[in-house]
């Protein structure tokens, strides 16, 4: 899974103004939630977009530095909610939720079909019937996709859940017996 570096500063000022106060200072509430009390942050909004962006649509650890003073903290946290300004296309908060790089977690994840599948090349049509995965582990240990061969599937196969090769210390929640790949006979087109 993807690991990224957010620094962050514990926020002292509260309610709408000193919000909007923080964000014409370039900076982005947020708040962390979870093993203890929440806290109130605020982060560099270039820094943090920046760091948003490289983790699209993935799941990803990020690495909180918090800065209390002299003190700094390091907490392990996934993102909750991000919340932007549709017209500015801009941050406007945060929420995290801080995590256990030792507990097992849910996390659902993409599955990227690779090759080419030789019933395609026979004139049959692959269809693809799942895109996504729910798996269960370490947050470390879960891959950021599954990758699936799908060539040595010729007109007629299929690929089930149970077919998918997973690392050691993660673990498939959705039915094994789920098809999620197909070969299928062509359907000619009747004009």
């Amino acid at each position: 899974m993807l690991q990224v570096e957010v620094a962050a500063q514990v926020r002292t000022k509260f309610g709408k103004g000193a919000a909007r106060t923080l964000r014409r200072a370039g900076q982005t509430p947020a708040v962390v939630y979870g093993k203890q009390d929440s806290i109130a942050l605020e982060l560099d909004t270039h820094a943090f977009t920046k760091a948003l962006l490289s983790i699209h649509r993935k799941n990803a650890v990020i690495n909180l530095t918090i800065t209390d003073g002299k003190k700094q903290n390091v907490k392990h946290v996934v993102t909750k909610e991000i919340q932007t300004d549709p017209l500015l296309n801009s941050v406007v908060h945060a929420d995290f939720y801080e995590i256990s790089l030792d507990a097992l977690m849910v996390f659902v994840v993409p599955i990227r079909y690779t090759g080419k599948a030789k019933g395609v090349d026979m004139g049959g049509d692959m269809m693809i019937a799942k895109e996504k995965l729910t798996l269960k582990g370490k947050a470390l240990e879960i891959p950021d996709a599954v990758e699936v061969n799908v060539s040595a599937l010729g007109i007629g196969e299929k690929m089930c859940f149970a077919d998918i090769q997973l690392p050691a210390g993660v673990s498939m929640l959705d039915a094994p017996e789920t098809v999620c790949v197909s070969v299928g006979t062509a359907v000619a087109q009747q004009g």
